[in-house]
């Protein structure tokens, strides 16, 4: 049975405020939390509707009623499974290889969706400024599907990172050069900005290689594309000579 204080404490870890306060996260779903536990992610604590995860001790987990994970969820319909992980300690930035950048990503299904596309393509260091969502958002954690445990995120000041970097700068833009014309290294920073501003004014002045994904429709109509989905054609491009 699940205590008025875990529901309380469950319910608060959908903020960010809180989260930072107690240093933990929620995650749902199986397959994450599967991910999570095979990882080096440390279990606080967990709650199943159904015996699912043997191997976790007894007393870390707790067998819970559906109406309580019900109370309990940060999704729309509630999983089997909630687990609360401790929120692990920063580690150095790594300075070298293909890095993706975000500059005020806002949506967590965009941020969560770009982790598991770092982790598809190899990219092994994701940088956040510190305006883009909390990875640690339950929305960002359920749509990694477990990839979070494969990719470094740092939250850092962009502007100083790229200004300090050796590693030559790729930005996305509209009017950037065609991404399919041009010769990309295997080393470098991708940079994709803001769902509805791109990158900011400030980043732009940083950045010496404008590169754009062109549009081939007739009627050249349509606005733009997903970040998430610019983010897989990106990284499609930079790794087909690698």
């Amino acid at each position: 049975m699940v205590s008025k204080n875990q529901i309380k404490l469950i319910t608060s870890l959908q903020h960010k405020k809180y989260r930072i306060e107690n240093q933990l996260f929620i995650a749902e779903g199986v397959k994450v939390i599967q991910e999570l536990l095979a990882s080096n992610f440390v279990l606080e604590h967990l709650f199943e509707t159904e015996a699912i995860f043997e191997e976790v001790p007894i007393s870390q987990k707790t067998a819970i009623k559906e109406a309580d994970m019900k109370r309990i969820t940060a999704l729309s319909s509630a999983s089997s499974c909630l687990a609360i992980f401790k929120i692990p300690q920063a580690t150095k930035t790594d300075t070298k290889g293909l890095i993706v950048a975000l500059d005020d990503i806002r949506d967590p299904g965009n941020l969560g969706t770009i982790i598991r596309l770092c982790d598809w393509f190899g990219v092994k260091q994701l940088l956040c400024s510190h305006e883009t969502v909390d990875v640690y958002n339950p929305k960002v954690i359920q749509a990694t599907m477990g990839s979070i445990t494969r990719v470094k995120i740092n939250y850092v000041d962009l502007n100083a990172y790229v200004l300090e970097s050796s590693l030559p700068v790729f930005g996305t833009f509209m009017d950037g050069k065609n991404l399919y014309k041009e010769v990309l290294p295997k080393e470098a920073i991708l940079i994709l900005g803001n769902e509805a501003n791109g990158i900011s004014a400030s980043l732009e002045k940083c950045i010496k290689n404008r590169i754009a994904i062109p549009r081939f429709g007739d009627m050249q109509k349509t606005e733009s594309l997903n970040v998430a989905t610019a983010t897989a054609i990106f990284l499609s491009e930079f790794r087909r000579e690698s």
